[in-house]
Parts: structure tokens; sequence; C-alpha cells
């Protein structure tokens, strides 16, 4: 059986002329395993979801599964602000052999606590699969509070968190509270070493989809409990996070994969390409980290 921890890579969703490029997925994964990955997430946020179809979807999660055969964890995404349509996407991960699932709080709807705990029991009990909560309280305006983390986390197939707060301080308040076996995964590729210290055991990152060696051997310093090397490789990572983030994702990671000829850098309106002076950055980092000439 996988476990979920070190650099998972959130998969970006290739596309040319308005379609998935079913090629480069492949392409992106055996990259991302070959280079020492330990998961993979498929229709995750950086993955475009919110502007996939639902069968563009689900053939996201087919590729990635058939590409990776069993090497590494697929973590699907399965989130939706419907509990029935997130279950739907859920169960079709289980069917397609996925490993677990990525569930996004609801977004938009602004569920209470409660509702958070409802949505969350629902999916649970209509699949299978070990499920990772995912808190992204800047892009879902929904936050999981430490106590309903730690209400969730007694339930035997949610198996952890994806924390994309920010905030390190919740790390050790959500390893206080939650049940002893309760993983937790940054989201935010620039405080992972940090993250990690405080408990974390991995992240669930964009910047593994530019530089996956990188990433992956930060991660496994962290896990070898080797701080000094997991920062001094953070340092190197830093300009590229950096980078990354300076206009909305997965815009100038996108870009970046393009420069490094993995795939086009076309994106689904309402995403619109990063402005020139992100893609000047993006060169001068790529081209200091020796990835590009």
């Amino acid at each position: 059986m996988h476990t979920f921890h070190g650099s998972i890579t959130a998969l970006v969703t290739p596309f040319r002329r308005g379609a998935v490029d079913e090629d480069a997925c492949r392409r992106l994964v055996h990259r991302q395993i070959e280079a020492g990955t330990h998961g993979l997430v498929p229709g995750g946020t950086t993955g475009e979801s919110a502007t996939l179809t639902h069968a563009e979807h689900r053939r996201i999660i087919e590729l990635c599964v058939g590409a990776a055969a069993g090497r590494v964890p697929v973590i699907a995404g399965a989130g939706s602000n419907a509990t029935a349509e997130a279950i739907e996407l859920a169960r079709f991960a289980e069917a397609a052999g996925a490993d677990a699932i990525l569930a996004v709080t609801g977004y938009y709807n602004k569920p209470s606590q409660a509702g958070l705990v409802a949505h969350f029991t629902a999916l649970h009990d209509a699949v299978g699969l070990p499920i990772i909560l995912y808190n992204v309280p800047g892009r879902t305006a929904s936050n999981l509070a430490v106590e309903t983390i730690a209400a969730l986390s007694r339930l035997p197939r949610i198996v952890g968190v994806k924390d994309a707060t920010g905030d390190l301080a919740r790390i050790a308040l959500q390893r206080l509270a939650a049940a002893d076996d309760f993983i937790q995964l940054s989201g935010e590729d620039m405080t992972a070493v940090g993250f990690n210290a405080m408990g974390g055991t991995g992240c669930i990152g964009v910047t593994s989809n530019v530089a996956p060696d990188l990433c992956a051997a930060m991660q496994q310093a962290c896990l070898d409990g080797d701080f000094e090397a997991a920062l001094r490789l953070q340092d190197k990572l830093a300009p590229l996070h950096d980078a990354l983030f300076r206009d909305t994702s997965p815009g100038p990671v996108k870009y970046a994969l393009s420069l490094l000829g993995l795939c086009s850098d076309e994106l689904r309106l309402p995403l619109v390409p990063p402005p020139d002076a992100v893609r000047k950055r993006l060169r001068e980092v790529l081209e200091g980290l020796g990835l590009i000439g």
C-alpha cells in the first residue's frame, strides 16, 4: 500500500488547440516519476479543474493512473462545491484505480463548519479510498477550523490534509488535535521546509512541475531529518517558487514548462498568460538553475 509523503506534484493539464494534450500528460507523468517525485495529483487547482469538463476531468485521472502504472500513488482531485458531484467524481477515481482522492472544501457556497463536516462525512461514506482534505481558503472562501479537521480525522478513511493556508501555526495545533496517524501535507511551496519542521510529511506542490528532481531531493532530506540539506535546496528553489506565483497559477508554471519544451503554455479562459515581466523573470530563474540555456 502506498503512503502519502514527500514531493507530490499537483500536475498541470496540458492543452493543445483547446483540447487536453494526452501525449503531453503521459510525458509529464513519466518525467515526474523518473525524477524521484513521490506522488501525483491530477485534476487539482494547478490542473485547472475548474474549467475542465466532467469528461476531461475523468480522462486526465485515467491518463495519470495509466502512465504511473502503480509506481507512485495517484491522489485524484475529486472535489466540488456540490457534495453529490464530489461523490460521483470520487467514485470514478476509485474505479479508475486512483490510490486516494484530494477533496477541496466547498467553494463559493461558504458552508458552515457543520456543513463541511456533513460534506466530508458523506464523501467518506460513499467511497473506499483514503481521502485527503484540501484547505485553501484563499481560493474557496471556506476555511476548515482546526476543531473540524480534528473531528474529521477520526473517520477511518480521512487520512490527511493538504494545508494551503500559509499559516504555520496551524500545523502544530492540527497535529495536537487530530488523530495520531493523521498526515499533514503542505500546499505552499515557499514554506514547505518550515511546514515539515512543524510536523508535516511533504508537499503537494506546484514548483515540482518544473524542477521535480530538486523538489524531491528537498523533501527527501526533510524525511531523513537533514534539515540543513533541505534548507540549502529550499534556498536554491526559492527564486523559482517566487517567480511561479507572481501571477495567477498555473499561468507561470505552464509558461515555464513551455520554455522547457514539455507542453504548450495554453490556458483556459478566464485565465490568461502571465505578463511580460513575469515571463522575463521566469526565464532568468530557469537560466540560473541551469534548466534552460
